[in-house]
């Protein structure tokens, strides 16, 4: 009988924990999905009040400490222009520590954009996201850095669809 608890209480803690290493998971697979949905609200809110933003690798700029309003306002800059994009997440490997915790993924990201040179822009890469508890429990990233593997497609996309967000 004693072997029967002890194996269920060791199921129900590997439960357990695996769902507390689920959540910051969804918390940045929802950051994307609302990404490409154009749900700046949720984007808003998948962000803690300041964020280490780095993409220094894909662009030449240093990082940034932004708010989540600054982050959204950049990336309504550019990606509504875009027919549509697609932010594709895997291999996925997180820790968590407490109230913290750490998300590293692939990410591919398909941009569509009818043109003549080709509609396609695609970026590949990693991600390195840094994520922390609000007093609710509910995960927040408050860092994210992209490792730029390679771009492909028309690489002139980019400029074609702000040029269309600015009319």
């Amino acid at each position: 009988m004693n072997v029967l608890v002890i194996g269920a209480l060791a199921l129900l803690a590997l439960n357990l924990n695996a769902q507390i290493m689920k959540d910051p998971e969804e918390t940045v697979v929802t950051l994307f999905v609302a990404t490409d949905q154009g749900d700046w609200d949720t984007v808003k809110e998948s962000f803690s009040s300041s964020v280490l933003l780095d993409y220094s690798s894909m662009t030449g700029n240093p990082a940034a400490e932004l708010m989540p309003e600054q982050i959204v306002a950049a990336w309504k800059g550019i990606l509504p222009g875009f027919d549509s994009t697609h932010h594709q997440l895997g291999n996925f490997i997180t820790g968590v520590n407490g109230d913290k915790a750490e998300v590293f993924c692939y990410g591919i990201a398909t941009h569509y954009l009818a043109d003549e040179n080709g509609n396609v822009w695609t970026v590949v890469g990693s991600y390195d996201l840094e994520l922390v508890q609000d007093s609710d429990k509910n995960w927040k990233v408050s860092a994210m850095k992209f490792n730029f593997k390679y771009q492909d497609g028309n690489t002139s996309l980019p400029e074609k669809a702000m040029n269309k967000i600015q009319g």
